[in-house]
């Protein structure tokens, strides 16, 4: 038997009390909006890096 995977993705465009959208595949997007779009997911992911970093710098001190 397969095992079940331990985790879930999350259906980010689909609404609690309505029909699940239909998604687009990606290559049916207009070109700009593909562009923004990795540009935007690209900065999201940076900062949260980012703020990863920053709370492992502000904590590193209290190890002394």
């Amino acid at each position: 038997m397969p095992r079940q995977p331990k985790t879930h993705q999350l259906d980010l465009f689909s609404s609690p009390v309505a029909e699940t959208a239909q998604i687009p595949p990606w290559q049916a997007l207009p070109e700009e909006t593909r562009r923004r779009l990795t540009g935007l997911m690209v900065r999201l992911i940076l900062d949260h890096v980012d703020g990863d970093r920053a709370g492992q710098q502000e904590g590193a001190d209290h190890d002394a």
